[in-house]
């Protein structure tokens, strides 16, 4: 039963270091895969670095928003006005994912994050005029 929990442990380390999924990331980058990304054609770069100026412009976006909301000391109304904005950047963000992305399972998660952060906010504008507006 060891030896196959030991098996079992080297066959899940191998497989997440060959998805590079380890805690340092990049920084564990094995020298060929350094260079692949040094020798990766223009284009590539360049639709990498679009969804990054994206993702940065949504986050910024976000953040900003979020800061704009005063705190009323109502629970309530402070959960609904920070949660608006940050959905609305999750839903930047997923827009980004859909059109930049790759993974067909990434893809279709950032749908359903949009279409799911999008029904959210509009309960919450509801909830907002329900309960008196923006505050």
């Amino acid at each position: 039963m060891h030896r196959a929990t030991q098996i079992g442990s080297s066959l899940l380390f191998a497989a997440a270091a060959a998805l590079g999924s380890t805690a340092q990331g990049a920084t564990m980058a094995s020298p060929s895969s350094t260079a692949e990304a040094q020798s990766a054609p223009a284009s590539s770069h360049d639709a990498a670095g679009d969804s990054t100026s994206a993702f940065k412009a949504a986050d910024e976006r976000m953040m900003k928003s979020m800061e704009d909301v005063p705190y009323t000391g109502n629970a309530d109304d402070d959960f609904v006005s920070h949660m608006i904005p940050h959905h609305e950047g999750a839903v930047d963000m997923a827009e980004v994912e859909a059109k930049h992305g790759k993974d067909p399972q990434l893809k279709r998660l950032a749908q359903q994050i949009i279409t799911s952060q999008r029904h959210e906010i509009e309960f919450m504008k509801r909830w907002q005029t329900k309960h008196g507006g923006k505050r």
